[in-house]
């Protein structure tokens, strides 16, 4: 009778262990999710500049440009990687421009850019 109470104690406790860490991963992953999508919704924000200079051979652009919020980054003039090598051709030295610029694996990219019209 005693070793039937203590598997008992012994259920009880494991399934109320199992109950309280199931709800708190999935909030966990609920959590991530949301951070990932306020991340995105903030890089989708198209940013105002001009191009000071294009090395596509480097595949890089020098935007001067207005603040980036989702880099937290003040107005200034910075050197940017092209997630795409052609997006490079779609604009040139001199011109105004929209783009979305984020950090992929450390290093601060555009992601998108359009002249400004």
């Amino acid at each position: 009778m005693v070793k039937e109470m203590k598997m008992k104690r012994f259920a009880c406790l494991l399934l109320a262990t199992v109950a309280l860490a199931v709800p708190a991963a999935f909030a966990d992953e609920e959590h991530n999710h949301d951070k990932h999508g306020a991340q995105a919704a903030s890089a989708a924000k198209l940013t105002s500049g001009v191009v000071r200079k294009i090395d596509k051979a480097a595949g890089k652009i020098s935007i001067a440009h207005d603040p980036i919020e989702n880099l937290g980054m003040s107005k200034m003039t910075m050197v940017f990687r092209a997630k795409e090598p052609g997006m490079l051709d779609a604009v040139k030295e001199g011109d105004k421009v929209n783009f979305a610029a984020d950090r992929i694996q450390g290093v601060l990219t555009v992601t998108r850019i359009e002249a400004a019209k």
